[in-house]
Order: structure tokens, then C-alpha cells, then sequence
């Protein structure tokens, strides 16, 4: 395999997803219409697998002052990866480097009864790293990320089924994107003065950690933790064969104490919970890298930025394909014109190879109310109605299924 061929970022600019303005700034990419679609169509998807596994979401700003970092333990454990504080009248505000200093503060915003728990909280939030120029590269290295995260506050006795439940939440979003995790790895602290002091509330959450991964193969590695506790980390690996971490799963004994965050258990009496962080897909950046580099840029039928081409042969058809256009688009179908304007119809079936559906509509086609269908894994189904091409369409991108055509 071309390696090259599959660098997302250059197919990311010959697909028009993405690109780079300098004036704009390094590790600051902007989203180009088709790679717009794309990033909302996920963003869609993580909500609505969220939302049927229990999730409430929120929204919070991407400044804070310093002094809630100071708090959360960021300012003083992650300081060289943030920017710096802005003045603010007399205080200074930063952008945010993580989302749970927010999400914590939301939590405490009023009394939380044992009832209430576990409480799932999740947002699709941006934040800011400042990584160095010479790490950043297309959209895998930036320096303003959306990243989908979420926060569970449970007990202590919940917080490894609730693990688990996250962890089982990463699989069924990775078979239903088509990628997959090339391994599990348990990420503890190293020997650098980097983590929180607390040896007992490093055990603890390790303890608890092995116990979510019992049965799954995965290896244990030193310095790979959070600052403030340990993690299961889903990596992948790029057709180059380096790897990274995807989504992640962890487990915070840290935060809860720093923010006195607590809930009223059946005795009546105050309890501190638990911080199960949960990220399904990472970064929205990263994991739109990793769909175009998995998939050659020919994504799943339900994540194509265009799920239909029409093809009119000559101009006398036209106004039929508009009308299928806009057919496809009353089914909430993602579909495009390519009219004779664009190049021969030999040209303009290459420029779609891409596109899971082509619907060629010559003469014959546009009098008898049908298409003729080019997959685009090469096979021809023939002619066939509109509506029938259509519901086809509708049902495979419903269904999140990996095929085009399923025989009738």
C-alpha cells in the first residue's frame, strides 16, 4: 500500500473536507463545506448514541479564570500546554485546555441526592492546547479541538459498570464508523513530578481500571497517564503504522476532592463520587483523520458528504435529475448534480468514484421515471425506479450498515 495514498492530508484537500490559511494560523484548520458535513454528521451520531445510553448534555464556555485551573490541578500539573491568561478587567482568563473543570462546576451548581446518580453528563466542547509549531500537522496536531467528551458522576459502587457501559459505548461507535482499535492500553503515571501526590488514590483507581478490563486483552504502559489519575486508552494506528490514542476511558478520585464536589447518600450524610471521564471519538479532528485514512476518503454510506450523484447524459434531462435531486433531499438524502456542464458523463462518473450512489439518467431513464444505478464498488445494478433507488439509499444509511446493495 501507498501510504501516501491514504494521507489524510492531502485527501482532505483534494476531497475539499479541509484546509489551512496562515493568516489564520498553524494548527488552526478550517472546514471546507464537504468536510462540514461530515464533522456534523458525527457530531449527530456521538449525540444520539449518547443520548440512548443516558447522557444529558450541556454546554460551557471555552474561558475560565486561572483560578479555576488552579483548582482543577491544571494550571500547575498542565500549565506548559496551555495559553497564556488574558487580562480581564482585574482578572485573568485562559482558554481551556479540558472541559471538566466545567463540568465539575456543573455538578456542584446545587445538592445531588444518591438517586440522582450516576449523573451523565457530555458535551461536544472546544478547547485549546498550545502545542509547538514543529508537532502540528493536518488535523490530527491542532491547536483548537472539539472534542466529545463526558463526565459520569456515580458512587463508588457504580463506577465500574459505568466504566464498562463507556467502554462498550467506544465499540459500537468504532464497528459502526468501520474502524477498529489496534489495541487497549492501560496508561498509569511514570517518574516525572508531572501527577497529583496521592499514591492510595492511584491504587484505587487502578485497581478499579484492571477490573473494567478483565477479559480484554490489552498491555500496561508508565507515563501515559492523566495528571490526575490513570486511563484505558483505544488506540489506533494510521496506515503508516504509527498510533495514537482515539478515545479514552478514566477513572478520578482527583477532582471531586478539589472541587468538594459530594452528594447525599440514603444514611443523610455527605459523599464524595466518583469521575468516570469518558471520551468516545476523541477529537472530532482526529477522528475525521482517521475516517478519511481508514476509508480512502470513500466513507460509509451515512457519513458521505455526497450519498447520491445524478448524472444527467445530455441537457434534455436535465431538469429530471433536478427533480431526483431534490426527490432525494425531501428523504433527507445528501445527493448532487452533475450535469453535462461538468465534462463528458465518462469524465464526471470518475470525478464521483467516490460517492456511494451514481444515478445516470439518459432518455430512456428520465421517460420511464427510473435511473441507471453505478455503485461505487464497480457493480451495476441496472435500472431501477427513483423511488426504489432512494429508499435503497435511505435504509443503508439508516441502518449504519457497511453495504451498498443488498440483493431484493
Amino acid at each position: 500500500m501507498d501510504d501516501h495514498l491514504y494521507d489524510h492530508r492531502r485527501l482532505g484537500r483534494e476531497l475539499g473536507l479541509f484546509d489551512t490559511d496562515p493568516l489564520m494560523g498553524a494548527g488552526l484548520p478550517y472546514w471546507l463545506p464537504d468536510g462540514a458535513v461530515v464533522r456534523h454528521v458525527l457530531e449527530e451520531y456521538v449525540r444520539e448514541v449518547e443520548r440512548a445510553a443516558g447522557y444529558r448534555h450541556v454546554y460551557s464556555p471555552v474561558l475560565g479564570k486561572r483560578e479555576l485551573y488552579e483548582i482543577s490541578g491544571h494550571w500547575s500539573h498542565y500549565g506548559d500546554d496551555m495559553f497564556p491568561p488574558m487580562r480581564l478587567g482585574g482578572e485573568e482568563v485562559v482558554l481551556r485546555p479540558s472541559l471538566c473543570p466545567h463540568h465539575a462546576l456543573i455538578y456542584r451548581s446545587r445538592s445531588r441526592s444518591y438517586r440522582e446518580l450516576p449523573l451523565r453528563m457530555a458535551e461536544l466542547g472546544g478547547m485549546y492546547r498550545s502545542e509547538l509549531s514543529g508537532v502540528l500537522g493536518g488535523l490530527t496536531r491542532v491547536r483548537a479541538i472539539q472534542l466529545n467528551d463526558a463526565h459520569v458522576f456515580c458512587t463508588p459502587e457504580q463506577v465500574v459498570a459505568e466504566a464498562r457501559a463507556a467502554l462498550d459505548l467506544i465499540r459500537r461507535a468504532y464497528d459502526d464508523l468501520g474502524i477498529r482499535a489496534a489495541r487497549y492500553r492501560l496508561s498509569l503515571p511514570g517518574g516525572s513530578g508531572k501527577y497529583v501526590a496521592d499514591p492510595a488514590l492511584w491504587r484505587r483507581a487502578t485497581a478499579l481500571l484492571e477490573e473494567v478490563l478483565d477479559g480484554v486483552d490489552h498491555d500496561s504502559v508508565e507515563g501515559e497517564a492523566a495528571f490526575y489519575g490513570p486511563k484505558i486508552d483505544v488506540q489506533i494506528t494510521d496506515p503508516a503504522g504509527r498510533e495514537s490514542t482515539l478515545s479514552t476511558v478514566q477513572i478520578d478520585f482527583h477532582q471531586p476532592e478539589r472541587f468538594d464536589l459530594h452528594y447525599i447518600g440514603p444514611d443523610g450524610d455527605r459523599h464524595r463520587p466518583v469521575m468516570v471521564h469518558r471520551s468516545v471519538i476523541g477529537s472530532v479532528e482526529r477522528a475525521v483523520a482517521h475516517l478519511v485514512e481508514t476509508h480512502g476518503g470513500a466513507f460509509p454510506v451515512w457519513l458521505a458528504p455526497v450519498q447520491l450523484a445524478v448524472l444527467p447524459v445530455d441537457d434534455a434531462q436535465e431538469e429530471r435529475a433536478h427533480e431526483v435531486v431534490r426527490l432525494a433531499a425531501a428523504r433527507g438524502i445528501r445527493a448532487e448534480l452533475s450535469g453535462p456542464g461538468h465534462g463528458t458523463l465518462a469524465a464526471r462518473v470518475r470525478a464521483a468514484r467516490l460517492v456511494p450512489y451514481q444515478a445516470v439518467i439518459g432518455e430512456r431513464e428520465a421517460g420511464a421515471g427510473r435511473a441507471a444505478v453505478r455503485l461505487r464498488d464497480g457493480r451495476r445494478p441496472g435500472a431501477v425506479p427513483v423511488d426504489e433507488l432512494l429508499e435503497r439509499i435511505g435504509v443503508r444509511a439508516g441502518d449504519r450498515g457497511p453495504g451498498l446493495w443488498a440483493a431484493a
